[in-house]
Protein backbone atom coordinates (compact mmCIF):
# COMPACT_ATOMS: atom_id res chain seq x y z
CA UNK A 1 0.00 0.00 0.00
CA UNK A 2 1.40 3.93 -0.89
CA UNK A 3 1.97 6.33 1.31
CA UNK A 4 -1.08 9.09 1.18
CA UNK A 5 2.08 11.75 0.02
CA UNK A 6 -0.24 13.46 -2.33
CA UNK A 7 -3.40 13.73 0.10
CA UNK A 8 -4.83 16.94 -0.39
CA UNK A 9 -3.63 17.72 -4.17
CA UNK A 10 -6.19 18.28 -6.79
CA UNK A 11 -5.28 16.61 -10.37
CA UNK A 12 -7.24 17.25 -13.16
CA UNK A 13 -6.80 15.90 -16.81
CA UNK A 14 -8.59 17.37 -19.23
CA UNK A 15 -8.76 14.82 -22.86
CA UNK A 16 -10.67 14.61 -25.99
CA UNK A 17 -11.55 10.92 -26.27
CA UNK A 18 -12.13 7.54 -24.31
CA UNK A 19 -8.58 5.70 -23.98
CA UNK A 20 -6.66 9.13 -24.28
CA UNK A 21 -6.88 9.33 -20.51
CA UNK A 22 -4.46 5.89 -20.16
CA UNK A 23 -2.30 6.54 -23.28
CA UNK A 24 -1.06 10.13 -22.24
CA UNK A 25 -1.29 9.80 -18.43
CA UNK A 26 -2.65 6.55 -17.28
CA UNK A 27 0.44 5.78 -15.29
CA UNK A 28 0.29 9.16 -13.49
CA UNK A 29 -2.69 9.33 -12.82
CA UNK A 30 -2.68 5.90 -11.38
CA UNK A 31 -0.25 6.61 -9.11
CA UNK A 32 -1.07 10.34 -7.99
CA UNK A 33 -4.29 8.30 -7.33
CA UNK A 34 -3.07 5.50 -4.97
CA UNK A 35 -0.99 7.93 -3.15
CA UNK A 36 -4.09 10.10 -2.06
CA UNK A 37 -4.94 13.02 -4.26
CA UNK A 38 -8.14 13.90 -5.54
CA UNK A 39 -7.81 12.54 -9.81
CA UNK A 40 -10.51 14.12 -12.08
CA UNK A 41 -10.49 12.97 -15.92
CA UNK A 42 -12.79 15.32 -17.89
CA UNK A 43 -13.21 13.59 -21.43
CA UNK A 44 -14.64 16.06 -23.65
CA UNK A 45 -16.65 13.26 -26.87
CA UNK A 46 -16.95 9.89 -26.66
CA UNK A 47 -15.05 9.06 -29.88
CA UNK A 48 -17.66 8.39 -31.93
CA UNK A 49 -15.29 8.54 -34.95
CA UNK A 50 -12.62 5.66 -33.81
CA UNK A 51 -12.20 2.94 -35.42
CA UNK A 52 -12.75 -0.87 -34.09
CA UNK A 53 -10.17 -3.49 -33.35
CA UNK A 54 -11.69 -6.99 -33.25
CA UNK A 55 -14.15 -9.04 -35.34
CA UNK A 56 -17.24 -9.28 -32.90
CA UNK A 57 -17.96 -5.55 -32.85
CA UNK A 58 -16.92 -4.12 -36.20
CA UNK A 59 -20.39 -3.30 -36.63
CA UNK A 60 -20.41 -0.55 -33.80
CA UNK A 61 -19.18 1.92 -36.38
CA UNK A 62 -21.89 1.66 -38.88
CA UNK A 63 -24.65 1.55 -36.51
CA UNK A 64 -23.25 4.57 -34.73
CA UNK A 65 -23.64 2.88 -31.51
CA UNK A 66 -19.59 2.99 -30.71
CA UNK A 67 -19.42 5.84 -28.52
CA UNK A 68 -21.91 4.36 -26.11
CA UNK A 69 -19.45 1.46 -26.29
CA UNK A 70 -16.62 3.52 -25.48
CA UNK A 71 -18.65 5.00 -22.94
CA UNK A 72 -18.16 2.13 -20.89
CA UNK A 73 -14.59 1.02 -21.87
CA UNK A 74 -13.76 4.80 -20.32
CA UNK A 75 -15.93 3.67 -16.79
CA UNK A 76 -14.08 1.00 -16.64
CA UNK A 77 -10.69 2.02 -17.54
CA UNK A 78 -11.23 4.63 -14.92
CA UNK A 79 -11.94 2.15 -12.34
CA UNK A 80 -9.01 0.69 -12.74
CA UNK A 81 -6.98 3.60 -12.42
CA UNK A 82 -8.92 4.39 -9.38
CA UNK A 83 -9.55 8.14 -10.29
CA UNK A 84 -13.12 10.30 -11.02
CA UNK A 85 -14.60 11.05 -14.15
CA UNK A 86 -16.78 13.75 -15.87
CA UNK A 87 -18.29 13.63 -19.36
CA UNK A 88 -18.34 17.47 -20.29
CA UNK A 89 -21.48 18.73 -20.82
CA UNK A 90 -22.86 15.18 -20.14
CA UNK A 91 -22.91 11.98 -22.75
CA UNK A 92 -23.19 13.02 -25.99
CA UNK A 93 -23.15 16.77 -25.48
CA UNK A 94 -19.63 17.15 -27.71
CA UNK A 95 -19.18 14.66 -30.62
CA UNK A 96 -15.84 13.82 -32.07
CA UNK A 97 -15.12 15.55 -34.91
CA UNK A 98 -13.07 13.01 -36.65
CA UNK A 99 -9.42 13.65 -37.92
CA UNK A 100 -8.82 16.81 -40.35
CA UNK A 101 -11.02 16.58 -43.55
CA UNK A 102 -13.29 14.36 -41.75
CA UNK A 103 -17.08 14.97 -42.49
CA UNK A 104 -17.89 14.43 -38.83
CA UNK A 105 -16.33 18.33 -38.77
CA UNK A 106 -19.83 19.51 -40.32
CA UNK A 107 -21.87 17.76 -37.46
CA UNK A 108 -23.43 20.62 -35.02
CA UNK A 109 -22.18 18.71 -32.07
CA UNK A 110 -18.65 18.77 -33.46
CA UNK A 111 -16.53 19.61 -30.19
CA UNK A 112 -14.05 21.71 -33.06
CA UNK A 113 -17.43 23.70 -34.06
CA UNK A 114 -17.88 24.59 -30.28
CA UNK A 115 -14.33 25.09 -28.37
CA UNK A 116 -15.88 28.53 -26.68
CA UNK A 117 -18.63 26.34 -25.00
CA UNK A 118 -16.12 23.66 -24.15
CA UNK A 119 -14.45 26.23 -22.52
CA UNK A 120 -17.16 28.00 -20.97
CA UNK A 121 -18.16 24.27 -18.91
CA UNK A 122 -14.21 23.71 -18.31
CA UNK A 123 -14.22 26.89 -16.25
CA UNK A 124 -17.00 26.01 -14.23
CA UNK A 125 -15.51 22.76 -13.55
CA UNK A 126 -12.10 24.35 -12.84
CA UNK A 127 -13.47 26.82 -10.19
CA UNK A 128 -15.60 23.52 -8.33
CA UNK A 129 -12.46 21.27 -8.31
CA UNK A 130 -9.96 23.82 -7.89
CA UNK A 131 -7.02 21.81 -9.17
CA UNK A 132 -3.22 22.23 -8.13
CA UNK A 133 -2.34 21.07 -11.64
CA UNK A 134 -4.34 20.16 -15.15
CA UNK A 135 -2.87 17.93 -17.34
CA UNK A 136 -4.05 17.88 -20.99
CA UNK A 137 -2.28 18.53 -24.62
CA UNK A 138 0.02 21.01 -26.33
CA UNK A 139 -0.69 23.12 -29.01
CA UNK A 140 -0.10 20.20 -31.64
CA UNK A 141 -2.49 17.95 -29.74
CA UNK A 142 -0.06 15.18 -29.13
CA UNK A 143 -0.23 14.25 -32.98
CA UNK A 144 -2.29 16.94 -35.24
CA UNK A 145 -5.57 15.63 -33.85
CA UNK A 146 -8.47 18.34 -34.19
CA UNK A 147 -10.19 17.23 -31.07
CA UNK A 148 -7.10 17.18 -29.15
CA UNK A 149 -6.26 20.73 -30.70
CA UNK A 150 -9.71 21.91 -29.20
CA UNK A 151 -8.97 20.45 -26.25
CA UNK A 152 -5.51 22.21 -25.44
CA UNK A 153 -7.44 25.79 -26.59
CA UNK A 154 -10.44 25.20 -24.32
CA UNK A 155 -8.72 24.41 -21.28
CA UNK A 156 -6.22 27.37 -21.71
CA UNK A 157 -8.98 29.32 -22.18
CA UNK A 158 -10.84 28.83 -19.02
CA UNK A 159 -8.01 28.45 -16.90
CA UNK A 160 -7.44 31.45 -14.58
CA UNK A 161 -3.69 33.20 -15.07
CA UNK A 162 -2.05 31.25 -12.50
CA UNK A 163 -3.09 27.63 -13.07
CA UNK A 164 -0.16 25.39 -13.77
CA UNK A 165 -1.23 23.18 -16.80
CA UNK A 166 1.24 20.50 -18.36
CA UNK A 167 1.16 18.87 -21.99
CA UNK A 168 1.81 15.29 -21.79
CA UNK A 169 3.60 14.71 -24.82
CA UNK A 170 4.80 11.11 -26.57
CA UNK A 171 8.23 11.60 -25.66
CA UNK A 172 10.36 11.62 -28.87
CA UNK A 173 14.25 9.94 -27.89
CA UNK A 174 11.98 7.62 -25.39
CA UNK A 175 9.94 6.06 -28.08
CA UNK A 176 12.65 5.11 -30.42
CA UNK A 177 15.10 4.17 -27.88
CA UNK A 178 12.11 1.68 -26.81
CA UNK A 179 11.15 0.83 -30.16
CA UNK A 180 14.65 -0.83 -30.86
CA UNK A 181 14.20 -3.43 -27.87
CA UNK A 182 11.03 -3.95 -29.18
CA UNK A 183 9.72 -6.87 -31.88
CA UNK A 184 6.56 -6.46 -33.76
CA UNK A 185 4.11 -8.86 -33.72
CA UNK A 186 3.21 -11.09 -36.67
CA UNK A 187 1.26 -9.24 -38.99
CA UNK A 188 2.02 -5.97 -37.20
CA UNK A 189 5.11 -3.27 -38.02
CA UNK A 190 6.89 -0.87 -37.23
CA UNK A 191 5.96 2.72 -37.34
CA UNK A 192 8.10 5.21 -40.08
CA UNK A 193 10.01 7.83 -39.25
CA UNK A 194 7.60 10.11 -40.57
CA UNK A 195 4.73 8.40 -38.53
CA UNK A 196 6.73 8.34 -35.43
CA UNK A 197 8.00 11.89 -35.59
CA UNK A 198 4.07 13.09 -36.34
CA UNK A 199 2.82 10.95 -32.97
CA UNK A 200 5.92 12.34 -30.64
CA UNK A 201 7.77 15.65 -29.39
CA UNK A 202 11.30 16.24 -28.60
CA UNK A 203 12.26 17.18 -25.01
CA UNK A 204 10.26 16.85 -21.54
CA UNK A 205 10.54 19.08 -19.15
CA UNK A 206 9.62 16.16 -16.61
CA UNK A 207 9.68 12.75 -16.79
CA UNK A 208 7.19 10.76 -14.64
CA UNK A 209 8.28 7.38 -13.02
CA UNK A 210 5.73 4.55 -13.10
CA UNK A 211 5.91 1.84 -10.37
CA UNK A 212 5.46 -1.81 -11.06
CA UNK A 213 1.86 -0.68 -9.63
CA UNK A 214 1.20 2.70 -11.76
CA UNK A 215 2.36 0.77 -14.62
CA UNK A 216 0.30 -2.39 -14.28
CA UNK A 217 -2.71 -0.27 -13.58
CA UNK A 218 -2.16 1.43 -16.98
CA UNK A 219 -1.65 -1.50 -19.04
CA UNK A 220 -4.89 -2.73 -17.18
CA UNK A 221 -6.46 -0.04 -18.42
CA UNK A 222 -5.15 0.29 -22.04
CA UNK A 223 -6.93 -3.26 -22.01
CA UNK A 224 -10.26 -1.60 -21.11
CA UNK A 225 -10.41 0.25 -24.12
CA UNK A 226 -10.31 -3.07 -26.30
CA UNK A 227 -11.97 -1.55 -29.24
CA UNK A 228 -9.27 1.00 -29.58
CA UNK A 229 -6.10 -0.59 -27.99
CA UNK A 230 -4.37 -3.75 -28.87
CA UNK A 231 -2.01 -4.78 -25.94
CA UNK A 232 0.70 -6.88 -27.07
CA UNK A 233 1.27 -9.40 -24.61
CA UNK A 234 -0.73 -12.42 -25.18
CA UNK A 235 -3.89 -10.54 -23.88
CA UNK A 236 -7.80 -11.24 -25.19
CA UNK A 237 -10.94 -9.81 -24.06
CA UNK A 238 -14.58 -10.21 -25.31
CA UNK A 239 -13.89 -7.13 -27.87
CA UNK A 240 -10.87 -8.74 -29.48
CA UNK A 241 -10.61 -12.63 -28.91
CA UNK A 242 -7.17 -12.68 -31.00
CA UNK A 243 -3.54 -12.81 -29.34
CA UNK A 244 -0.82 -10.96 -30.34
CA UNK A 245 2.86 -11.09 -28.89
CA UNK A 246 5.22 -8.48 -28.95
CA UNK A 247 9.12 -9.43 -28.93
CA UNK A 248 10.04 -7.89 -25.52
CA UNK A 249 14.42 -7.28 -25.64
CA UNK A 250 14.61 -5.07 -22.85
CA UNK A 251 11.86 -4.97 -19.98
CA UNK A 252 13.92 -2.37 -18.50
CA UNK A 253 13.16 -0.26 -21.10
CA UNK A 254 9.57 -1.46 -22.56
CA UNK A 255 7.99 -4.34 -20.25
CA UNK A 256 5.01 -4.59 -23.18
CA UNK A 257 3.78 -3.16 -26.14
CA UNK A 258 0.62 -2.51 -27.84
CA UNK A 259 -0.74 -1.02 -30.89
CA UNK A 260 -3.93 1.10 -32.53
CA UNK A 261 -6.02 -0.24 -35.63
CA UNK A 262 -3.26 0.81 -37.97
CA UNK A 263 -1.65 -2.19 -36.29
CA UNK A 264 1.25 0.01 -35.90
CA UNK A 265 3.83 -1.51 -32.63
CA UNK A 266 4.47 1.08 -30.20
CA UNK A 267 6.47 0.72 -27.02
CA UNK A 268 4.58 0.75 -23.64
CA UNK A 269 6.94 2.89 -21.28
CA UNK A 270 8.08 2.89 -17.36
CA UNK A 271 7.81 6.58 -18.18
CA UNK A 272 5.24 9.60 -18.70
CA UNK A 273 6.66 12.96 -20.58
CA UNK A 274 5.07 16.37 -19.78
CA UNK A 275 6.29 19.71 -20.83
CA UNK A 276 5.19 23.22 -18.89
CA UNK A 277 2.09 24.48 -20.63
CA UNK A 278 1.78 27.60 -18.17
CA UNK A 279 2.81 28.11 -14.89
CA UNK A 280 6.35 28.53 -13.23
CA UNK A 281 8.56 25.85 -14.07
CA UNK A 282 9.00 23.07 -12.02
CA UNK A 283 10.84 19.96 -12.03
CA UNK A 284 8.35 17.56 -10.59
CA UNK A 285 4.30 17.85 -11.50
CA UNK A 286 3.46 19.11 -8.66
CA UNK A 287 7.05 21.08 -7.02
CA UNK A 288 5.70 24.25 -4.76
CA UNK A 289 2.35 24.11 -5.18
Amino acid sequence: MKSNDLRGYRVVAVHAHPDDEVLFTGGTLADMAARGAEVTVITATLGEEGEVIGTPYQGLCNADQLGGFRARELSDALDILGVHGIQLGGFGFFRDSGMEGSPAHENPRALVRRIDEAADLLREHFVQLRPHIVLTYGPDGGYGHPDHIAVHQAVHAAAAPDQRIWWAIFERGAHYSALETIGAPEGWRKPDRSYLDNFTNEGADVEYRLDDAALAAKRHAMVAHATQIWVADSTVTQTNPVAAAAAIGDPAASPSAYGLSNLLVMPLLRAEHYQLGQGEPAEALLEGL
